[in-house]
């Protein structure tokens, strides 16, 4: 779930929270805060905002600070992510407040959602930076403002139009959502599993993995060594050749112990 701040991507989330938990589903949630640029310190204040039941052991939320790392998430949040894959049923993943330019929620999440909220402008900003092209459902947040959720709605519809996932068979549903009454979120949790559905069917779900974790592993290889040791991880014959079902960590590590052992030996 991605979005500029103070869109009121904390309520949605504890509002599927209390949808999912209603069908009996396990979510783990992780929250990504920002950090100051001039202490290094995160408030971690998104885990306050989302609305939990302290007693509902089938829900667990994790906050993350940022740090310095770029991009809406934080160092270790595919990590995070990875891991609660195997232990809830749902995994939310709440990022930085965006600006123009942090996507890499696409990297991480089987089904990205975009949260906008009416008269703020976003849309065509976001527009202009490719944002838009991201999503694969897109919220407009406090849909019940009349004249300008319906503007927000038409223009969110003319960017997701353009984005890739038109081309890859999947249409972007433009989802409305209004604080106040958990119902309001059905027809967006509805979409999701609408995508789910989609992903599962001719092996989707896997190929959209894979390819994540391709990218994570380049990514991280270029943010530990720089642009050479990426060329040079390049190559290297198979160095960056993940299999299907392989993990990317593991072969980081394993890259990692080559190349101490070169330095060494």
């Amino acid at each position: 779930m991605t979005g500029p701040p103070g869109v009121g991507k904390s309520t949605l989330t504890s509002a599927l929270i209390r949808a999912y938990r209603r069908e009996n589903l396990s979510v783990g949630v992780i929250a990504v805060d920002p950090s100051s640029r001039r202490t290094g310190g995160a408030l971690l204040g998104d885990r306050t905002r989302i609305e939990v039941d302290p007693e509902d052991e089938g829900v667990f939320v994790r906050s993350m600070a940022a740090r310095d790392h770029l991009g809406g998430l934080a160092a270790l949040t595919t990590a995070a992510t990875v891991l609660m894959r195997a232990a809830f049923d749902r995994v939310i993943v709440e990022t930085v407040g965006v600006g123009q330019s942090e996507t890499d929620i696409e990297r991480l999440g089987d089904t990205v959602l975009l949260c906008i909220q009416p008269g703020s402008g976003d849309t065509l900003q976001f527009m202009k930076a490719g944002i838009a092209e991201i999503p694969d459902v897109a919220v407009v947040t406090k849909g019940d403002l009349g004249v300008l959720a319906d503007r927000a709605v038409a223009d969110l519809r003319s960017a997701v139009m353009m984005g890739p996932q038109a081309a890859s068979g999947w249409s972007a549903p433009i989802v409305r959502t209004a604080a106040g009454g958990d119902g309001k979120v059905d027809a967006l949790t509805e979409a999701i599993e609408r995508h789910r559905r989609w992903l599962d069917a001719e092996g989707r779900l896997q190929a959209r993995r894979h390819a994540q974790a391709s990218s994570w592993l380049r990514e991280a290889i270029r943010e530990q060594h720089g642009r050479m040791g990426l060329r040079r991880a390049e190559s290297t014959k198979g160095a960056l050749a993940l299999a299907s079902d392989e993990s990317p960590f593991a072969r980081l590590a394993e890259l990692e112990i080559k190349r101490v052992l070169s330095i060494y030996y």
